[in-house]
């Protein structure tokens, strides 16, 4: 049966995903734009997740949000090669783009949730509020981030050199197959001297001193069930950060939307700008 082109006008496609690229901070970003009719949402994920990972999630916050996922520098489409991938960089970056899509929210997780906050401490206008989910509270004269370097190290390579949702299973064991074979199919995008960077800076770069200076709305998601961010980690962030409003996913890991949609959704769906 002939396919009717009269039928794929542009009203078709106005739900649908749409990956574009923007030039901001000097290099090419990719985002994907989930569309929905709340305020503007700026996704910015963690270590190793591509914005195409997120996908599952960003559908379900395009009921209260428009959402726009980003490829983080070195990861996914985004640009990538001989980069400057400190935090720093990675703040400037989600400056640009803020500025880009008009004082979005900005949701982090994990890396993107230190970025969200030095960019917060950098350019206090740049977004309306921040959501940061499980940020790694590691630091200098802090304890270490809890996942070993050899965990990343050896996915990517693996993922480098092609690989299954099987293959993936001894890493993310608790994951859908689904979402082993997406990760199999995109983590080889996750260039390792980025995630190498990254990672190193997890122990060396200071969020803890750029909370006082927090501007904005604020809510902190924490994974109950991972030891990323602990009980004396929660007092610290509320006295350095007296307005931080804090929620916790009880039972959840650290990818607290592969753990738990549900309780994921209902820690941020309800967050306003001021």
């Amino acid at each position: 049966m002939a396919l009717d082109d009269s039928a794929l006008d542009d009203s078709a496609l106005d739900n649908l995903p749409l990956g574009y690229n923007v030039h901001a901070n000097g290099i090419r970003h990719h985002l994907i734009h989930h569309p929905g009719h709340g305020p503007t949402l700026l996704l910015i994920p963690g270590i190793t997740s591509p914005a195409v990972t997120w996908g599952f999630v960003a559908e379900r916050l395009s009921a209260a949000f428009d959402v726009h996922v980003l490829d983080v520098r070195g990861r996914g489409l985004s640009q990538a090669g001989d980069l400057d991938y400190s935090l720093d960089a990675m703040a400037d970056d989600a400056i640009a783009l803020a500025a880009g899509l008009g004082r979005p929210i900005v949701l982090g997780h994990s890396m993107g949730a230190r970025t969200a906050i030095r960019a917060a401490r950098r350019a206090p206008d740049a977004a309306s509020g921040l959501i940061l989910v499980d940020p790694p509270v590691s630091g200098p004269g802090r304890r270490a981030y809890p996942s070993p370097w050899s965990w990343y190290e050896e996915s990517i390579r693996l993922a480098q050199a092609g690989c299954s949702a099987e293959d993936m299973k001894p890493f993310c064991p608790t994951w859908t197959e689904a979402q082993r074979a997406l990760r199999a199919e995109w983590l080889h995008t996750c260039q390792l001297d980025a995630v190498a960077t990254t990672y190193a800076g997890f122990h060396t770069d200071d969020i803890h001193q750029d909370l006082p200076h927090l501007a904005t709305p604020a809510r902190l998601v924490v994974a109950g069930g991972a030891p990323v961010i602990q009980d004396e980690d929660v007092a610290e962030i509320r006295r350095l950060a007296p307005a931080m409003e804090v929620r916790v996913v009880p039972g959840a890991g650290h990818m607290i939307p592969w753990d738990d949609l549900e309780g994921f959704l209902a820690a941020v769906m309800d967050f306003r700008a001021g």
